[in-house]
């Protein structure tokens, strides 16, 4: 078992420490503090290392190992690929001791399925229609379960498109894939990397027991025009616009399944925290990230 460094009191582990993962450790780091980021390949441990945090090779597709004694836990690691449950969060479920700060899981907009382009706040009712949000809405309540049978204080948020640095399509544009024709295209929601690093920190710390929370920069638009913008932004060739008839033959079934849902995330519950995103549009957003 990981052990917390002599010098630190107070332990957070990062569950799929990528990008997103890497940015909350970040925030986290400073005196009596260690950050421990959980990674399956070496190259990922030595991204975690750079970042100043404790890398700690782990696959959640194995029989594990002890897990750190934590204070603070956030699950930023991905459901597997295929089913209709997140195995890999259960089986995490039983061997990690309730932190004494809580433990937040980042999960997604998918959860609530399509929902025709209307204004939803996190009491619309959670009807994924797609795999990846089944597995979500699988572990949210793997999650609530293990809070109320071991008193675990737990905290959701579902996140839509994530944008940043190093996050933008370049390769999808620069093959100059096809995308919907902008009447054709349904909403899409999107937060920044950082706004979302940021939330994730606030929303444990001051979010309601239990409760889950939508995040979204409140400014939704469409694929198609997010993927506009990008090209332009990077100077690349605009891509093709085909019709939603045509779509099934050329998009991969797992693009399909976020161009069959339709939503427009209401974030006022997460902004009633204190929750300001610094960047509150693409406009303002997207230059950022170049």
């Amino acid at each position: 078992m990981e052990q917390m460094s002599p010098a630190a009191s107070h332990c957070v582990l990062i569950l799929g420490c990528g990008d997103i993962g890497r940015r909350i450790g970040r925030q986290h780091l400073g005196p009596g503090v260690e950050v421990i980021g959980a990674v399956r390949s070496a190259a990922s441990a030595a991204a975690v290392a750079a970042a100043g945090l404790v890398p700690l090779r782990l696959d959640l597709d194995q029989p594990l190992p002890p897990l750190p004694c934590a204070d603070t836990v956030y699950w930023c690691a991905p459901p597997p690929a295929e089913g209709e449950t997140d195995r890999r969060l259960r089986a995490v479920l039983t061997v990690l001791r309730p932190p004494a700060q809580g433990l937040l899981y980042i999960s997604t907009s998918a959860v609530y399925g399509d929902c025709q382009g209307r204004w939803i706040s996190e009491a619309e009712p959670l009807k994924p229609g797609s795999g990846r949000g089944r597995r979500r809405l699988d572990a949210e309540l793997a999650l609530r379960a293990w809070s109320a049978r071991t008193g675990a204080r737990t905290v959701v948020l579902r996140v839509p498109g994530i944008y940043g640095p190093g996050r933008l399509p370049v390769e999808r544009l620069r093959r100059g894939d096809p995308v919907l024709r902008e009447q054709d295209s349904p909403y899409t929601n999107r937060v920044h990397a950082d706004d979302l690093a940021a939330a994730c920190m606030l929303a444990l710390r001051q979010g309601e027991v239990g409760a889950a929370y939508n995040i979204s920069d409140g400014r939704p638009t469409t694929m198609s025009d997010y993927l506009l913008r990008c090209a332009r932004l990077l100077g690349l060739p605009e891509p093709p616009r085909i019709a939603l008839a045509e779509a099934a033959a050329t998009f991969s079934p797992m693009l399909m399944s976020f161009l069959e849902e339709s939503k427009r995330l209401d974030a006022s519950r997460l902004r009633a925290l204190g929750w300001q995103p610094r960047h509150p549009d693409l406009d303002e957003g997207l230059p950022a990230c170049v």
